[in-house]
């Protein structure tokens, strides 16, 4: 049973260390598990955990060693939204796509969050750095 309700918001600071992703999807899962149905929550918690593991590996935490993950959900009269937004201390160069090779072992996070979501982007507030994206899907 998906519970339908019009919008939801969560939040929450993670600590800027490599263990974190995986807290960060787990989370996620816990808390979208009764609003999303299985499809859509797999690929949010995906979305989640790349976007969280970027920012701990290329990006500087927020004051007091911490990045911050929020996520709601909207329902609309077209379908689902999902917005996941993760904000850092920003890094050296600006989050893009990189065209990993075929023996690659990394690099490929955010073709996997294009490929999942239906936008992305990035934004800068001072010295902060926020990695959004949305995830939608059409009422049956």
């Amino acid at each position: 049973m998906v519970a339908q309700v019009a919008e939801r918001a969560w939040s929450a600071v993670v600590p800027h260390q490599a263990a974190a992703a995986g807290g960060a999807r787990t989370r996620i899962a816990t808390q979208l598990a009764a609003v999303l149905p299985p499809e859509m929550l797999a690929d949010v918690v995906s979305v989640a955990g790349e976007l969280v593991g970027n920012a701990i590996k290329h990006a500087a935490p927020l004051h007091g060693g911490v990045i911050r993950l929020s996520w709601r959900v909207r329902n609309t009269r077209d379908g689902q939204i999902v917005d996941v937004r993760v904000t850092d201390g920003g890094g050296a160069t600006e989050p893009q796509v990189h065209n990993a090779g075929q023996e690659a072992t990394e690099g490929r996070g955010l073709a996997i969050v294009a490929a999942l979501t239906s936008a992305w982007g990035v934004e800068r507030d001072g010295n902060e750095q926020t990695v959004w994206a949305e995830l939608s899907r059409p009422h049956h």
